[in-house]
């Protein structure tokens, strides 16, 4: 018996398609979900934003007045990237 790529192909698609149903059960067609999300959203996107701290702007400031003083410095920052 001689078998071909298409009989190999519909065999594992065969397996595959047996697989996903077995790893996903069937949902009812008038499932819904559990709550509404868009309250939740809407509660995210009103929270405020993280904020930068402090020491980060002086850490940015620090490195301003480094590159400023030291122009030499961003050749060797440039080479360690």
């Amino acid at each position: 018996m001689k078998f071909d790529d298409q009989d190999l192909e519909k065999e594992h698609m065969e397996e595959v398609r047996t697989a996903l149903q077995s790893a996903f059960p069937a949902m009812d067609k008038d499932t819904e979900l559990q709550r509404d999300l868009w309250p939740v959203l809407l509660r995210r996107m009103e929270t405020p934003a993280a904020t930068v701290p402090w020491y980060d702007w002086v850490l940015a400031g620090a490195l301003a007045l480094a590159f400023v003083f030291f122009p030499k410095i961003a050749l060797l920052f440039a080479y360690h990237m």
